[in-house]
């Protein structure tokens, strides 16, 4: 993630601003899956009438953006078409993280080669075919394939420590892309 990044403590008890390159190492080194220690992860999106909608996914962070997957009837898509911002909420190893930004739809065939083979080194087989990406199996709500591929932007994020060293934080990311 290129560009400046603002930081402001949030702790009320004392406790230093969290570093930015605590929570980046830690979303670096996340596998998404279906193992007890795998982080859980969460896309909010904004539906009809401004009511939330709350669902899990597996994302990937890959080169400072978030990546998720859903299919073109959820929920979730037709949301990001209407309203692209979003947020994504994690539980990392000691920290709990919440990125807001702005989704797009990937189709550009390179990008979702990429991370394609990114899920795939993760257990999930997918691949890349006319601008979204495929697979044997999916999550039981993500509809029949294909399945669009969105990246998010981060433009602000939140990240509360749950051990030592402990504090809240939030950075705001400007962008020199």
């Amino acid at each position: 993630m290129a560009g400046r990044i603002d930081t402001k403590n949030l702790d009320i008890y004392g406790n230093k601003p969290i570093p930015w390159t605590r929570a980046r190492r830690q979303l670096e080194g996340a596998v998404p899956g279906p193992t007890r220690d795998a982080p859980r992860t969460w896309l909010a999106t904004t539906g009809p009438g401004g009511r939330a909608h709350i669902a899990g996914v597996g994302a990937l962070w890959v080169d400072g953006r978030f990546y998720v997957v859903s299919g073109p009837g959820t929920r979730k898509s037709k949301n990001l078409a209407r309203h692209p911002r979003c947020a994504v909420a994690v539980n990392l190893h000691d920290l709990d993280v919440v990125i807001e930004g702005t989704a797009r739809r990937v189709t550009d065939q390179k990008t979702l080669k990429r991370l394609a083979r990114r899920y795939a080194a993760q257990g999930w087989p997918a691949s890349a075919t006319k601008g979204a990406l495929t697979a044997a199996f999916n999550a039981p709500s993500a509809g029949r394939p294909p399945w669009y591929l969105y990246a998010l932007t981060p433009s602000t994020a939140f990240g509360v420590a749950t051990a030592k060293p402990f504090g809240a934080t939030r950075w705001r990311f400007s962008s020199s892309r």
